[in-house]
């Protein structure tokens, strides 16, 4: 009897061993990463992501799995790039660009949708209210555009003798009427003098800041919009070649050679975001989490550019800066 029990002990312990492994084996979750600009801009934001969700027990080869799509600027890359990550089922969505966010919307109706840098969710089609979204998405809004009257501000500090300042956007996006009364506000109060001009697409970059030129503008300051960021280098390589400081609202931008930029910390608000994808995951219905704003913004200067256009930045706006890029 006791060589029988034994036996059957054993072939119990053996049946019941992996199935206790299987058990205690943690659910691994997909996320799908949507954005329109290629991972060489975006890879301090996609760490942040990872951060994020680090913060909140999701770990990527434990019990996470991140499929990144990259559209590299291309737009008409995005419906198809959706449709890939709903395809693979994902478990949530996370999207970085008005764009992104659009496409992601209309490739499924049912997987969460996070969204982050829309600059203003409600006018761009992305949800219908910001306290509670609805549907299958929530996220984050940019709210650059409301302070492009402070980003003047802060343009004129640094450069004292600035007088006409350009603001410059793309045709057809929903926050420029809004950036200009911003920014015409800021301009009475500073004694400047602020004009729109706005282009369609990449052809017309250059005969714009000719035209910039040729006003003799002392300035450029640039609309959110993912087409500026998308064409930053060229934008600041044809402002540099005119001499014209400009000034953007994303450390992205400065990076690619704008004098400045002044606006919500893009990777603060991916980090934020991988709490609402844990929200999610943890079984939060993304309809009822409202649409959250930028709570950390950074103000960087790039003393290279303004060595190359001969500015001397002065010493009380260089103190405020979070970062200096030299």
């Amino acid at each position: 009897m006791r060589r029988i029990g034994l036996a059957v002990v054993l072939a119990l312990g053996l049946t019941l061993a992996p199935l206790a492994a299987e058990a205690q084996a943690p659910k691994v979750y997909r996320i799908g990463f949507l954005a329109l600009q290629p991972f060489t801009d975006l890879a301090p934001y996609v760490a942040a992501l990872r951060q994020g969700l680090r913060e909140h027990a999701y770990v990527e080869g434990q019990n996470l799995v991140i499929e990144s799509r990259f559209a590299d600027g291309n737009y008409d890359r995005l419906p198809s790039f959706a449709a890939e990550l709903v395809g693979m089922k994902v478990d949530v969505v996370v999207t970085l660009s008005t764009e992104a966010a659009l496409a992601a919307k209309k490739a499924t109706a049912s997987i969460p949708i996070v969204f982050t840098q829309v600059s203003d969710p409600i006018a761009s089609g992305v949800v219908a209210s910001l306290a509670r979204p609805g549907g299958n998405l929530s996220g984050f809004s940019l709210i650059a555009v409301e302070l492009t009257g402070k980003r003047l501000e802060l343009f004129k500090e640094a450069i004292p003798s600035l007088k006409l300042s350009i603001i410059f956007c793309h045709r057809g996006s929903p926050v420029n009427a809004l950036a200009l009364k911003e920014a015409e506000v800021a301009a009475h109060k500073l004694g400047l003098e602020a004009r729109l001009v706005e282009v369609r697409d990449a052809d017309e970059l250059e005969p714009a800041f000719t035209t910039i030129a040729r006003e003799r503008a002392h300035g450029v300051v640039l609309v959110p919009s993912s087409f500026l960021v998308t064409h930053g280098f060229r934008i600041t390589e044809l402002a540099t070649r005119k001499r014209l400081p400009v000034l953007g609202w994303t450390d992205l931008q400065a990076r690619k050679g704008a004098l400045m930029s002044y606006g919500p910390s893009a990777s603060d608000v991916l980090r934020r975001a991988g709490g609402h994808v844990a929200k999610i995951l943890n079984g939060a219905k993304p309809g009822d989490l409202p649409v959250e704003q930028p709570t950390k913004f950074e103000l960087i200067i790039n003393l290279k550019t303004a060595k190359g256009l001969g500015l001397t930045i002065p010493q009380s706006v260089l103190l405020r800066a979070d970062q200096i890029i030299e």
